[in-house]
């Protein structure tokens, strides 16, 4: 059976976020995107949106809160939108802690990693700025050395000293699936979704 909740985790450009809209428009899921919700109150407040901006306040937000609030803020969204009665699941994008990946877990869920070359990556975010306009192509519009020092300072440490900082590292080590997602070809990237998460069509 397909999971009722879905986090997505993985590289920078690895599309996350095309996979949430994915499972969004072909198979009645509710797609929450925490970097969205990090990214609205950054914009609600005034402040620049940079990564750093983004780590800080998600790493704010974890001591203030509890390491799995995000997690919670997307649950408390699909709740609010009707929850089960209404969607097939919750995907949410973008687990960048492992506690994340905890949370999803203690709700039941399954946790994903998506990845492909960095090169990759780096040019498909490149090439759809223009197209998507939006706060993501902002903190995204950055040298290709740039983005892989980002990459790396976001991998992280397998073991945190600090628990409420990023480590990819730390949520693809506690990740259920794998996919890899090289190319550009959307019914390609469904017809593997179908076959990972055991999903049909709606």
């Amino acid at each position: 059976m397909p999971p009722k909740i879905l986090g997505i985790s993985g590289t920078n450009g690895s599309g996350k976020d095309t996979v949430g809209n994915i499972l969004e428009q072909g198979y009645n899921f509710l797609f929450v995107s925490v970097s969205d919700i990090l990214r609205n109150h950054l914009k609600s407040q005034g402040i620049p949106l940079t990564r750093e901006a983004t780590s800080q306040l998600s790493s704010e937000w974890r001591r203030k809160y509890g390491l799995g609030i995000l997690i919670d803020k997307a649950i408390e969204i699909y709740a609010d939108h009707g929850g089960d009665q209404k969607f097939s699941g919750l995907v949410i994008a973008s687990l960048r802690n492992p506690a994340e990946a905890d949370s999803v877990h203690q709700h039941g869920g399954t946790v994903l990693w998506l990845d492909a070359d960095p090169k990759v990556r780096y040019e498909r975010i490149r090439r759809n700025e223009s197209i998507r306009g939006s706060a993501r192509a902002i903190v995204d519009n950055v040298s290709f050395e740039k983005f892989l020092a980002d990459e790396k300072a976001e991998m992280g440490e397998l073991v945190l000293t600090d628990p409420t900082t990023l480590s990819l590292r730390g949520v693809k080590a506690k990740s259920d699936l794998f996919l890899s997602n090289g190319g550009d070809n959307l019914e390609s990237l469904r017809l593997k979704l179908e076959q990972t998460l055991g999903l049909s069509a709606s």
